[in-house]
């Protein structure tokens, strides 16, 4: 009863059907359904009849030894409340199948409809001179089968293939057959079946889907009214499933293969799994029936747990919610939930720039809205503010650049400013600059509501700017990347004065070939690292990190890096990383391999250094952006180069926990060379810009 209460307290808000059954509500809008832990925890105390427990390559699963009438169930347990089935769902189920195994016409599941099996029994004792059977025959059928009635739908096995089954409006049974070779090895694989609109997909193990658009599409009001669902079989011997089960999921209004992939076992993917199946292998033994019970007392599975005084104290985790909750005696309170995930990301703008673009930089103007500043390449059309409106990004302000390179917003008290880092007219066949290098400082002017001019600084290819402040002190970091055909020359601190209302040196910092700089802070403790990418010789250079001891910066700690093009600091929980981005390395005869690692680093606070934590293959890398939504974590790496072409995938990576970084998304980009992620009213959203085509994209995360 708990169960169903807990299930109640979802299913509201369902939507009319259209026609006769207008007044029949729909099951839409439910929140995933465990099949199998709903029949399985009727009695905790032991396994229902008919079911055993059995594992496959160490893990568990069921076996099923009857069609026992304790795997059958009304749908009305199931869905309160609603007559028509859903026209858009998914099942996920979880399987391991032998080639000894049967396999002819294995019902994984099954709802058939009662109504037309009592319609017939009466029929049959109207006209029993049609067909006469003996007492005991009839009453083992009824044991055996219940009332079975009609298919409605159902998923069932053979060797090589997935039949998906449903009843048309007309009354016919229409079969999907979708083929699964290799799937009988004696493997788990799970596999996500979803119906949307006219196509039926279904997903094994994570790879890419295969779809199906039948003649008739899955009716539009289904009515389950009356009908029963019967695991693993048709509620008869005949087509009892012969293999395993781990997870069978019904998911309303949703394709579940978004929830539980990518995954780094895709063949054991989980939505919700059974908490009698989460548990270790199968051991025989009064040790291991210890072990397992001790497991249980400290943390239960499950899509509904009582909370009472007996369980005060005890944990309990929801695959549903996607929380951990505590019982306080009466009931339980949240410790950790997901509230808001991604699901896709959609092509909101694409921006025809006037030039190429090196840099994106992103920001708010109190008053104003959001921003993004574009360093363009072209002097002859300088470079691009624009402003975010309801249609996207639109033009709100053209700046003088020449060959700007790279954009930093920053403020002092309630005052908005900007830096551009210009490059000069390069070098000549000496090495000396032709024209130096400048970069400009603007300030927001509240009157003119434009950036203004306010400072020049004279700079050496700048690939960077870098604000901070430190008690109350506001600082600029320039990466200068060369003077001529030397790599090998000083980055500069800069720091506000404020009498002056300019930025004067504070600290020059030897740097080769500067890329980037990052500011971060643990603690008490203020940090700046280098992205150091060529010395005139090599890639393979260390890149620095220094921390702030007595109004200065002090070497911490030096990390070998290719090519760094850029450094990016993010935290989850309690842990600090520090990711950096690897262009290329240099190999035999001056030619470079693109294809090559970025690291994430873990800061260690017992060693007081950070140790390697994941490699991930990049593309000439040369940037990364971290960004959150809700409790879930991201890294997108802009790709530019894979040595042939500039045309490739720039990745989206999730944060998996002590699996690390997993990719979730392939965004198509052309020489990219920056991501942005920015929120505005609720909504986030990605930007890219290109360095080899006149274009920027703006991307929208769509969440559930």
């Amino acid at each position: 009863m708990l169960r169903l209460t807990f299930l109640r307290l979802f299913l509201v808000g369902f939507p009319l059907a259209d026609g006769s059954a207008a007044s029949w509500r729909r099951c839409d809008g439910v929140v995933p359904l465990d099949l199998l832990s709903f029949v399985l925890e009727r009695d905790t105390s032991r396994l229902v009849p008919g079911v055993h427990l059995d594992q496959a390559e160490g893990v568990r699963g069921l076996r099923f030894s009857s069609p026992h009438l304790s795997m059958s169930f009304p749908s009305s347990d199931l869905l309160p409340d609603c007559h028509l089935f859903p026209q858009q769902f998914s099942v996920v189920v979880t399987l391991s199948v032998t080639r000894t195994d049967p396999q002819r016409n294995d019902y994984i599941f099954s709802l058939m409809d009662t109504n037309s099996s009592a319609k017939a029994r009466i029929k049959k004792n109207k006209l029993n001179h049609l067909e006469k059977s003996s007492a005991e025959d009839a009453k083992e059928r009824q044991v055996t089968t219940g009332d079975r009635g009609h298919l409605l739908l159902g998923l069932r096995h053979t060797k090589n293939r997935l039949h998906f089954l449903y009843k048309d409006p007309h009354g016919e049974v229409k079969r999907l057959a979708f083929r699964t070779p290799g799937l009988a090895d004696g493997r788990w694989h799970t596999l996500v079946l979803a119906v949307s609109g006219g196509s039926v997909r279904l997903t094994s193990d994570c790879k890419p889907p295969v779809e199906i658009v039948p003649s008739k599409p899955f009716p539009s009001a289904l009515n389950i009214h009356g009908s029963r669902f019967h695991i693993a079989s048709r509620g008869r011997w005949k087509g009892l499933f012969s293999g395993m089960l781990r997870q069978l999921v019904l998911v309303p209004g949703s394709d579940a293969s978004g929830h539980i992939c990518p995954s780094s076992e895709p063949h054991l993917s989980a939505l919700s799994v059974p908490p009698k199946l989460l548990d270790l292998p199968l051991i025989v033994g009064r040790e291991a029936e210890d072990t397992r019970a001790a497991h249980e007392t400290r943390i239960s599975v499950g899509l509904d747990r009582p909370c009472s005084q007996q369980s005060q104290g005890e944990l309990w985790f929801s695959p549903l919610k996607k929380g951990l909750y505590l019982c306080d005696g009466s009931q339980w309170i949240t410790m950790l939930q997901d509230h808001q995930r991604l699901d896709y990301i959609l092509e909101q703008q694409v921006l025809t720039t006037s030039s190429e673009t090196n840099d994106i930089e992103v920001f708010q103007v109190a008053g104003v809205g959001v921003m993004a500043a574009l360093a363009q390449r072209s002097p002859a059309s300088g470079s691009a503010l624009y402003l975010w409106t309801r249609s996207g990004f639109q033009l709100y302000q053209n700046i003088s650049t020449h060959g700007a390179l790279a954009w930093r917003h920053f403020r002092i008290g309630k005052r908005s400013y900007l830096v551009v880092s210009n490059f000069g007219g390069g070098a000549d066949t000496s090495g000396a600059e032709v024209e130096p290098d400048f970069s400009v400082i603007y300030k927001w002017s509240r009157k003119r509501r434009r950036f203004v001019h306010l400072q020049t600084l004279h700079t050496h290819c700048a690939r960077d700017w870098e604000a901070f402040s430190i008690n109350q002190h506001t600082y600029l970091a320039v990466a200068n990347h060369r003077t001529g055909n030397n790599h090998t020359i000083d980055s500069l601190i800069y720091k506000w004065n404020r009498l002056a209302k300019a930025f004067e040196v504070h600290q020059r910092l030897p740097t080769s070939g500067a890329y980037d700089w990052e500011f971060f802070t643990v603690g008490p403790y203020h940090f700046l690292v280098v992205a150091n990418a060529f010395d005139g010789v090599t890639t393979s250079v260390d890149s620095v990190i220094y921390v702030w001891v007595n109004d200065g910066f002090q070497v911490f700690q030096t990390i070998k890096t290719y090519c760094a093009t850029d450094w990016e600091m993010f935290q989850i929980g309690g842990r600090v990383f520090l990711v950096v981005a690897n262009g290329h390395r240099l190999a035999g005869s001056g030619h470079g391999r693109y294809a090559i690692n970025s690291t994430i680093y873990e800061l260690d606070m017992h060693a007081r250094m950070f140790v390697r934590f994941q490699d991930i293959t990049t593309y000439s890398a040369v940037d990364w952006e971290f960004f959150s939504l809700g409790e879930e974590h991201f890294l997108v790496v802009a790709n530019s180069f894979s040595g042939e072409s500039y045309s490739l995938n720039s990745i989206l990576y999730r944060w998996q926990g002590y699996e690390g970084f997993v990719p979730v998304h392939f965004l198509p980009t052309i020489g990219c060379s920056d991501w942005e992620f920015f929120t505005w009213k609720g909504e986030s959203y990605l930007m890219y810009s290109s360095a080899k085509a006149p274009l920027s994209k703006v991307f929208k995360l769509k969440t559930y």
